[in-house]
């Protein structure tokens, strides 16, 4: 069974933008055993009678009559189940699934975790093919946890071209989510963190019908006149502090620089803030591919006044146990046919460049779909992997090539999508299709090339290369 992925998560609302698209981002860690990921296109379906069993617990769900078309980033080997972590549906609704989280062990005392329930595995798949907007996933995810149960903790996002909605698991059953204030961007660290609920507002907010009198019966509310869903069901410990408070904390230091009286371990930092200035995709790349740049914390060792204790003291965002990130980005400056772009990178973060993809298309291309459980670097996947491999060791000898090839890769993504939205013609599928392949093409190739020069600067690294007579 695959381990529970440790990622991180940026949303973005509409107002906090810079273009005015709503943003749901998310780096999927992973390993314990290593699991390829492949990008993949689901066609819409009739399905009338049809049932989904998971191949982790054995639940059955029967499912609609009808299944919109979507992408999706699941694993290469499915045996375990499918892991299809992000993708947007053809009604441009994005879902990103899960960010591992969790519950205290008061709460788990009265509704604990399942082991026939649904878990990440399924939640895409359970979900992103029957909705229509982001706050409509919120409830039919909510619905499933609470007659199916779920064996983890999990927060998952959604979004649409107005709203993005957040929800968090809370023990076996029990559920709450919150719409983004559309001003605002938060950050999402494996930490239950949804502040402070108001129950009489279902425009922003959404509860397990059971909720409040769940923890009224179990006297699980500390503050009385309150409800925190962050108190009441999260965790604070030691291990939140050291590995997961430090990335909200160099988030905020990126997106409010003027806020200097946080410390990275700091447990009462808010979920939500408003931006000094509105964010870019560019912005969301660097935060998902970041190491605490500019830090004492880089585990790099760029930071001249950084102990070897500090290097190693905070879990990065960008670690080599990336495996796959996701931007969800649904835009408002141009027609819904090619609004939806999911940016995905393979690989490990700090060197893999984002790549856009429309996502209403027909297929996707080959190199992102043919990934393979063993290593072959003719997929996108094993390519980038294989790169961190080579890089990582000679990090500092390799980075200034890493980050030409990265911000050559970036201007000329933006360069597609600006190229794309200003030719799209005839049939709008047929051309992103088209257009898409272009776009991975080109960056594939780049890659491939980066490749063959890394290889052959390293051969020139060997620490055993000696001369006749240099010693003489």
């Amino acid at each position: 069974m695959k381990k529970s992925s440790d990622c991180t998560e940026i949303l973005v609302g509409k107002a906090a933008s810079m273009d005015g698209s709503t943003i749901v981002a998310r780096n999927e860690d992973g390993y314990g055993p290593i699991n390829p990921i492949k990008f993949v296109l689901h066609p819409a379906t009739d399905q009338t009678g049809a049932s989904f069993t998971s191949a982790v617990t054995g639940v059955t769900v029967p499912l609609p009559d009808h299944a919109y078309r979507y992408t999706g980033t699941p694993q290469a080997d499915q045996s375990d189940g499918q892991y299809e972590e992000a993708g947007i549906n053809e009604l441009n609704v994005g879902m990103s699934a899960t960010e591992t989280t969790a519950t205290n062990a008061r709460v788990l005392g009265y509704d604990p975790l399942v082991d026939d329930g649904i878990n990440e595995e399924a939640m895409v798949t359970l979900v992103l093919p029957y909705i229509k907007s982001a706050k409509e996933g919120a409830q039919r995810l909510g619905a499933l946890l609470e007659k199916y149960g779920t064996g983890e903790s999990n927060s998952i996002a959604f979004n649409d071209n107005e709203e993005i909605w957040y929800l968090e698991t809370a023990g076996g059953h029990h559920w709450a989510a919150m719409r983004l204030p559309e001003d605002c961007y938060a950050i999402a660290p494996n930490q239950t963190l949804m502040q402070e609920v108001d129950l009489n507002d279902s425009d922003n907010f959404l509860v397990a019908t059971d909720l409040v009198d769940f923890v009224e019966k179990h006297h699980l509310n500390p503050t009385p006149g309150h409800f925190n869903f962050r108190e009441i069901f999260g965790t604070h410990g030691e291990d939140d502090a050291y590995y997961n408070t430090p990335r909200t904390w160099y988030g905020q230091k990126l997106f409010n620089p003027e806020v200097t009286d946080q410390q990275p371990t700091d447990q009462d930092m808010p979920f939500a803030r408003k931006p000094a200035k509105k964010i870019a995709i560019e912005d969301v790349e660097f935060f998902l591919s970041s190491h605490y740049n500019g830090t004492k914390y880089d585990p790099f060792g760029t930071f001249a006044s950084g102990s070897a204790d500090d290097q190693k003291k905070y879990r990065p965002i960008a670690m080599d146990r990336n495996q796959c990130s996701s931007i969800l980005q649904i835009r408002n400056d141009v027609p819904a046919d090619h609004a939806a772009i999911q940016w995905i990178a393979m690989g490990f973060f700090a060197y893999a460049p984002y790549v856009p993809f429309f996502t209403n298309i027909n297929d996707t291309p080959v190199d992102y779909q043919n990934t393979t459980t063993a290593v072959d670097v003719e997929n996108v996947y094993w390519l980038n992997k294989t790169l961190s491999v080579i890089i990582e060791p000679h990090f500092h000898d390799y980075v200034e090539a890493v980050n030409a090839f990265r911000e050559g890769c970036q201007s000329y993504a933006r360069q597609r999508v600006a190229a794309t939205d200003a030719a799209i013609t005839g049939d709008a599928t047929t051309f992103l299709t088209q257009s898409n392949a272009e776009t991975a093409g080109e960056v594939s190739k780049r890659t491939h090339q980066l490749f063959d020069d890394l290889v052959k600067h390293g051969l020139l690294l060997s620490k055993t290369a000696w001369e006749k007579g240099q010693n003489l």
